[in-house]
C-alpha cells in the first residue's frame, strides 16, 4: 500500500440473530427511532451481509421483523411515543405542520399517527401551531422582529421567503415579520 491510497475498507460482518439484537440495542441506546427507521438501518446490514458472504437475505428479513415485533411488544420501540416526541422537538426549532407532518412520514410514521402527535402538540401548546413555529424559527434565524431595526425594511422580503420555504402560510409569514416585537404577533 502506498501513501497515496487509502486504507483498504473492512468487509461487513456476517449477519447473525445475535449481531441483529446487539446492533438494535446499540441504536436505541444512541438514537429515538421509529420502528420503520430501525428496520431500514438493519435491513442495510442484512443487506450488506448478503452481499459480502452470500447469506440468505430472507431469513436476515425475518430476524428484524421478529426483533422489532418483540421490541413493539415490550415497549422498547414505540412509534407514537417517538411520533410525539419529535413532532414536539421540530415544533419548538420552528417547524411548520406541514413540515413536521413530512419528517415524520419520511421516518415511516403513517397519516394517523403522525395527525395524533400534532393534535397532542396542539393540546400542549397555546395558541397557533403555526404561529408559535414561526416565532420559534424567526427567533432562531433572527427574522422580522428579531432582526435589528434598521435592516428590517431592507431583508423583510427575505424574511417573508425564508418563513415561506419553511411551509409557513403567507399570512402567518407577514404578521411574524411585520410585528413591531414578538409580543405583539398575538
Amino acid at each position: 500500500m502506498t501513501r497515496d491510497q487509502p486504507p483498504a475498507r473492512k468487509p461487513p460482518r456476517r449477519v447473525t440473530a445475535q449481531y441483529l439484537e446487539n446492533a438494535a440495542l446499540h441504536y436505541l441506546q444512541r438514537f429515538a427511532s421509529s420502528s420503520a427507521s430501525l428496520r431500514r438501518v438493519l435491513m442495510r446490514k442484512v443487506d450488506r451481509s448478503a452481499q459480502a458472504h452470500g447469506t440468505d437475505p430472507a431469513e436476515g428479513a425475518r430476524w428484524v421483523e421478529d426483533l422489532i415485533a418483540r421490541y413493539l411488544r415490550s415497549g422498547l420501540l414505540n412509534d407514537t411515543a417517538y411520533a410525539e416526541m419529535r413532532a414536539a422537538s421540530l415544533h419548538r426549532r420552528g417547524t411548520s405542520t406541514r413540515a413536521i407532518r413530512e419528517k415524520l412520514s419520511a421516518k415511516g410514521i403513517g397519516r394517523d399517527e403522525a395527525d395524533r402527535a400534532l393534535e397532542s402538540l396542539d393540546e400542549e401548546v397555546e395558541g397557533d401551531l403555526n404561529l408559535t413555529a414561526a416565532l420559534a424559527l424567526a427567533r432562531r434565524r433572527r427574522l422580522g422582529p428579531y432582526r435589528l431595526p434598521d435592516k428590517r425594511a431592507e431583508f423583510r422580503d427575505k424574511d417573508l421567503a425564508a418563513l415561506g420555504r419553511a411551509g409557513f402560510a403567507y399570512d402567518i409569514a407577514r404578521r411574524v415579520v411585520d410585528a413591531e416585537d414578538p409580543d405583539s404577533v398575538e
